[in-house]
């Protein structure tokens, strides 16, 4: 009991010094933080398109890479048809964005679809927002994140064969093939085993010489992520479903804001004090909406979490973050361009919208206007 005494009261002489050095109340800061991330006023930066089939009814979700003084997005596509598939549009100013008029990659036809669901009527294969929860669709790639390794893009996306069969899978492609649209990708390949994952995001670079796959955000421990380090992309080296706990059966937990951790949003980006990353969850103060959290993990040892926002920085809304499915930020991409961060991400699951922020004037923020956790001072 004498620990928990001195460790409360140390937690709250160290917020008194956080808000003298600010000069400003924790909440106020925490606005600050917030207001730092500037929604643009051409939102949705990319709506459905009418004028084609496939990308007809939503799209959604996009991986974001900087290359080529351009921001390259990957989206989820919905048509008709209930396949995703993913689009593709490139910007020069990370705001104004350019699209072709065909998929740049799909992983299912429906022929192979009905193979899966013998029992399913092909009527059943379509768009419906009202019996298809995942974004309307009944399957095909989804949700893909994006970074270069090593003049590669790789992308990890979610396979959806329906809610018993959601796998991790990746593609690769050159850069040099990227930035001329040839579409040569790598044959695509699994990541995870039979156990149901959606979330698995790649670091932007190998760290000691291995790829660095963030698997899990919440295990329990509020200090820890979980992250597996692998010489090859190949799910033999992955973890398995007794490391890589399924995360929809893990008990709520509440760490900062939310009670209900859901899973990371972008790949990591690094910064000179650490790896900003991204994460959904749920409020406990407000359950049906997913909001956008953030913390800075450490460079050398990214399992380790410096440092967390105590609050939502990015809330769902919006109208265009409410129109089918209200109450869903969902975020996909992130990219440093100069001084410059830009976050791409779904609303509602029927458009793809974006916010801007300073990064240095960000990162300063998240550093000095975190709240810290009582239990990292009882612990000590």
């Amino acid at each position: 009991m004498t620990s928990l005494f001195v460790g409360l009261a140390l937690f709250a002489l160290f917020s008194l010094f956080l808000q003298k050095r600010a000069g400003r109340t924790p909440a106020q800061q925490q606005e600050d933080l917030r207001q730092l991330l500037e929604r643009f006023a051409e939102n949705p930066v990319l709506r459905p398109d009418p004028d084609h089939w496939w990308e007809s009814e939503a799209v959604l979700n996009p991986a974001a890479v900087y290359a080529g003084g351009r921001v390259h997005l990957f989206y989820r596509a919905m048509g008709k048809d209930g396949m995703s598939r993913l689009g593709y549009a490139w910007s020069t100013d990370g705001i104004h964005f350019e699209r072709l008029p065909y998929p740049v990659f799909e992983h299912e036809n429906v022929a192979r679809a009905r193979s899966h669901y013998p029992n399913t009527s092909p009527a059943r294969l379509t768009y419906d927002t009202i019996n298809n929860e995942s974004g309307g669709g009944w399957g095909g790639c989804e949700d893909p994140r994006g970074v270069v390794i090593d003049d590669r893009v790789y992308l990890t996306f979610n396979m959806f064969n329906g809610w018993d069969s959601m796998r991790v899978a990746y593609t690769s492609i050159a850069v040099d093939d990227l930035l001329a649209q040839r579409w040569a990708w790598d044959k695509s390949a699994y990541l995870c085993r039979d156990n149901r994952q959606k979330n698995w995001v790649l670091f932007p670079e190998k760290i000691n010489g291995k790829f660095a796959l963030f698997y899990n955000l919440d295990k329990g421990d509020p200090t820890r992520v979980h992250i597996a380090y692998l010489d090859n992309l190949d799910m033999k080296e992955t973890p398995g479903p007794d490391e890589a706990l399924d995360p929809h059966k893990l008990p709520d937990h509440v760490v900062a804001w939310h009670h209900r951790t859901r899973s990371a949003a972008t790949p990591p980006v690094k910064t000179k004090y650490g790896w900003l990353l991204f994460y959904h969850a749920m409020d406990k103060d407000d359950p049906d909406r997913y909001k956008l959290g953030v913390m800075l993990l450490d460079l050398a040892d990214p399992t380790k979490v410096l440092l967390r926002a105590s609050k939502p920085i990015l809330e769902p809304d919006a109208w265009y973050e409410n129109d089918w499915k209200p109450g869903i930020i969902y975020a996909t991409g992130a990219v440093a361009v100069d001084d410059d961060l830009f976050i791409y991400y779904g609303g509602g699951d029927k458009y793809i919208a974006a916010v801007k922020t300073s990064l240095p004037a960000f990162l300063n923020a998240l550093k000095t206007h975190q709240q810290p956790s009582v239990s990292l001072f009882i612990n000590k």
